[in-house]
Order: structure tokens, then C-alpha cells, then sequence
């Protein structure tokens, strides 16, 4: 039987034992996320067989994520398929990535099928790319980056601590009024994990960067690290008044990770037109596809 419990800021020890070792570089994983956005997905976990297991809700559904550790994947996936049989659904994963397919497809062949889920595709970038913008394909990038130096010479990038957190919640507030439509729900929820995450900054291990101009904040950003490789950027907001604020902030939080980390992580596009556009523009070297895993057992 799994103990479930609520992933709280004290489990943070025991659940990155388990994910800052492994190799999956899926936003999913960021404890800051786990944490931030528990009002939304009820995100519980529970250990087993050297596994550490998730499951969550998804709008009115229970669904699970694939465990993470090492060993005999079998006998977790069947203590997990009947924990969703005990709740009333056949187990159903999430954030499944190609190689966790093929993880699924050993341990329990033709048990699964797999259906695309392209609005949570991450995109996933070279630190060192974002931090040089060198080469052809980042031309136009550079190009912002330099207009922003000319045009606003006493900018400054200082680093995020809790005393700037207000000012990035009142230029947040201002970036939220003036969305709309399927952005703007998004956007809603986005902005209450973001408040919780920096009300808890050195909990979660997040660090971040603001931009000023004149004195003024235009944009700022934060993240945390996914595994030992791999860096998340949970959150970037810019005054899009201050041109090339966005381009700017972008390459210096880049430049401000650590070398250790090879990978950036910038998250899903949620189906949001403007966001895959800006996403894809930085030219990912990993769009990180996943799909949804539903057990079926019509086959013995």
C-alpha cells in the first residue's frame, strides 16, 4: 500500500535527494514548482523501492507522474495501478517523456497507450548559448540586447532578495491587467504561485535577478535547479514599454547561472500563441516532448 502525503517546503530534502540526482530535466520536477503551485494540482508523493512517487490532479482528475529512482520500476507500477483502481480510474500518467516510454514499455510491455501532449512540451536551451546569443540564428537577439545597452546605459541588474519582492509584484500586477483571454487564466494562477514562491525565496532555493532602469524596475526573473545539469526558469516578466527588456533580462539571468548547469529549462507554452512564438525564437536545443500514459489491460 502507498502512504501518500502532501508535498510540503519540509519534504524538500527527501524529495531532491531523489531529483536532483536524476537525469529527467522536466519542469515538472522543480520543487519550487511541487511547492508553488500545490493550490492547483494537490500534489502529493510517496517513497517506495528507492522510487519517489507523485500524483496530482488535473482539473477534476487524479493522475500520477512516472517514479523517480532506480531498480525494478514493475512491482511500483503495480502498487501505482492499483492505488488508481482503489480511487475509482485506471492509472493515468503524465509529463511521460520518450525515454520514460520506453521505461514504461519494458517494465509493463503494450500495457500503456501514449497520446502527444504538445502544450507541455519544455523548451530547453544551452546556458552557454543563452549567455552568448553567438552565431547567425541568434542575430536578432543580440540585436535587442545591444539597443537595450545604447538606449538605457545606466541600466543594472541586481540580484533578487526579499526586499525587491514587493516592486516585482507591482510591475507583475501591472503585466496581469493588461492580458487577456486564455492568457489571462493562465496568467491568474501563474501569479499565485509566483507570490507564493517569492514569499518563500531561500526556502525553495530560488534565485533571481531584477532589472532596472532609471532607477525603476523593468523586469525581473527567477528559478531553481531541476537536477544536477539542469536550471529552470520558473518565471520572466519585463515592461514590454522598455523595449528589448525582455531580451535583456533573458541574457543576463543567464550569464548569472551557475556554469555547473549546462541546460536551461524555460517551461511549457501552454498552448499560448505568444509564448511557443517566444519560446521558439531562442531556438530550443531540446523541445522536451511528453505525452500522456493511459494503463489499459486489455493485453495479458
Amino acid at each position: 500500500m502507498l502512504n501518500f502525503k502532501a508535498v510540503t517546503l519540509a519534504d524538500k530534502d527527501i524529495i531532491q535527494h531523489f531529483t536532483l540526482n536524476s537525469t529527467r530535466r522536466n519542469c515538472d520536477l522543480l520543487f519550487a514548482n511541487l511547492c508553488s503551485w500545490i493550490f492547483v494540482y494537490k500534489t502529493q508523493y510517496a517513497v517506495m523501492n528507492d522510487y519517489l512517487l507523485f500524483r496530482f490532479y488535473s482539473g477534476k482528475r487524479l493522475v500520477y507522474m512516472l517514479p523517480v529512482g532506480n531498480g525494478n520500476l514493475r512491482p511500483v507500477l503495480e502498487a501505482m495501478v492499483a492505488d488508481s483502481e482503489s480511487l475509482g480510474a485506471p492509472l493515468r500518467l503524465h509529463g511521460v517523456c520518450e525515454n520514460m516510454r520506453t521505461d514504461l514499455e519494458e517494465a509493463m510491455p503494450d500495457k500503456f497507450t501514449f497520446t502527444e501532449d504538445r502544450d507541455f512540451f519544455d523548451y530547453i536551451y544551452l546556458r552557454e548559448d543563452l549567455a552568448t546569443l553567438k552565431g547567425k540564428k541568434y542575430q536578432p537577439k543580440r540585436n535587442h540586447v545591444n539597443k537595450f545597452k545604447r538606449t538605457y546605459p545606466d541600466y543594472e541588474y541586481i540580484e533578487l532578495t526579499p526586499e525587491l519582492v514587493p516592486e516585482c509584484l507591482r510591475l507583475e500586477s501591472e503585466w496581469y491587467t493588461e492580458s487577456s483571454g486564455k492568457e489571462r487564466d493562465a496568467l491568474l494562477e501563474e501569479r499565485c504561485s509566483m507570490t507564493y514562491a517569492l514569499k518563500h525565496i531561500k526556502e525553495l532555493d530560488i534565485t533571481g535577478g531584477v532589472l532596472h532602469v532609471g532607477g525603476k524596475i523593468c523586469a525581473f526573473t527567477y528559478g531553481a535547479a531541476i537536477n544536477y545539469n539542469t536550471w529552470d526558469t520558473c518565471v520572466e516578466k519585463a515592461d514590454t514599454d522598455i523595449e528589448g527588456s525582455y531580451a535583456m533580462i533573458n541574457y543576463e539571468y543567464a550569464n548569472h547561472i551557475a556554469e555547473q548547469y549546462t541546460y536551461i529549462n524555460r517551461e511549457e507554452d501552454l498552448g499560448i500563441d505568444g509564448l511557443r512564438k517566444a519560446k521558439l525564437s531562442y531556438q530550443p536545443t531540446i523541445l522536451l516532448e511528453k505525452f500522456i500514459a493511459e494503463y489499459n489491460d486489455h493485453k495479458k
